[in-house]
């Protein structure tokens, strides 16, 4: 029987959630009972669609809206703030823009994520929004936008599988770029980019059915005030999909020690561990933001074929999918 997942297991996120680390120690408190905690279920206990190859093409990350220097107990003071882009980021991506679509630049372990990443975000909205998983466009219809979306690499291929898709960016290079590589094809000819944030959007009372940040949490000022804002951009009963880095040992070992000063795939400074959040955390600030995680996976690098795959191993790289849940009324 497939395991299933509670989150009240993660470190008891009731009234207080507690971590440490080494001789760090850091609280988040809860301001929900457990009551009002929701089950999820980790990837392994669903099964996957057949993946496209409509959707498996393009890479994976964005990034343009930037870094968090704040540590987890500075999350929810923060959570009031007007706008979670970081300037120090919107420079550091902004420098390495040009090479979005070159598979062998600084973003290459990102194209090399890409149908991993493709393949959670399809099964779990067409189980979410009950599309035929077979389809070659089963997003037809829906509107999805992609926060963060860098050069447009997660973009393509959601515009491959039907789906009306908006490309947001804070960096306006990223945009420029991501145009014209969409403008190569037809069919993600019609993303619509644009330079600006997701707290924009809100005042502008954009909605989506499904909101999609991907590799872009880890980069941004304020992660709860950024995910209030993914919430507010989300319909009720859409979908909220977010990936992001694991603060662990392990990350530090892998995702900045080994990628970004041994083996170089990515610049040195890309990610700062101290601003990567742990599922535990990422779980408690969605819900925090009216957003019910239901499904969470981790994505596992093999270095003897070069490709990522999904498992239950959250340690590094790890992917969370929640639904957006209705405010109550008194």
């Amino acid at each position: 029987m497939a395991s299933k997942f509670r989150i009240n297991q993660l470190r008891a996120l009731c009234s207080t959630v507690f971590h440490g680390i080494g001789d760090c120690h850091y609280y988040l408190h809860a301001n929900r009972s457990p009551q009002t905690l929701y089950h999820f279920r980790r990837f392994s206990d669903a099964s996957s669609p057949p993946l496209s190859p409509a959707a498996s093409s393009s890479a994976p990350p964005q990034n343009a809206e930037l870094q968090s220097t704040n540590r987890p107990d500075e999350i929810v003071r923060n959570a009031s703030a007007t706008s979670s882009v970081n300037q120090f980021e919107l420079a550091k991506f902004s420098a390495i823009a040009d090479t979005w679509w070159d598979s062998e630049g600084p973003f290459k372990p990102l194209h090399a994520l890409n149908p991993a990443r493709v393949s959670f975000i399809r099964s779990t909205l067409c189980r979410h929004f009950r599309r035929d998983p077979c389809s070659i466009r089963p997003f037809e219809g829906l509107k999805i936008i992609d926060v963060g979306c860098g050069g447009g690499i997660l973009s393509e291929p959601l515009a491959r599988m039907g789906a009306t898709v908006t490309g947001i960016d804070a960096v306006d290079k990223n945009i420029k770029i991501a145009r014209v590589h969409a403008d190569l094809d037809p069919v993600t000819s019609t993303i619509e980019y644009c330079c600006t944030t997701a707290e924009k959007l809100v005042e502008q009372q954009k909605e989506f059915d499904a909101v999609i940040a991907s590799e872009v949490i880890e980069h941004v000022a304020d992660p709860a005030g950024f995910c209030q804002s993914l919430a507010a951009l989300t319909v009720p009963n859409g979908a909220t999909v977010v990936s992001t880095i694991n603060r662990s040992m392990r990350s530090f070992a892998t995702a900045i020690v080994a990628a970004e000063y041994i083996l170089r795939w990515l610049p040195r400074g890309t990610h700062q561990w101290s601003s990567l959040l742990t599922p535990e955390e990422l779980v408690l600030i969605l819900q925090r933001a009216s957003i019910s995680v239901e499904e969470i996976a981790g994505f596992v690098y093999n270095p003897l074929t070069g490709q990522w795959s999904l498992s239950d191993d959250t340690s590094v790289n790890y992917i969370a999918f929640g639904t957006k849940v209705s405010q109550k009324t008194d």
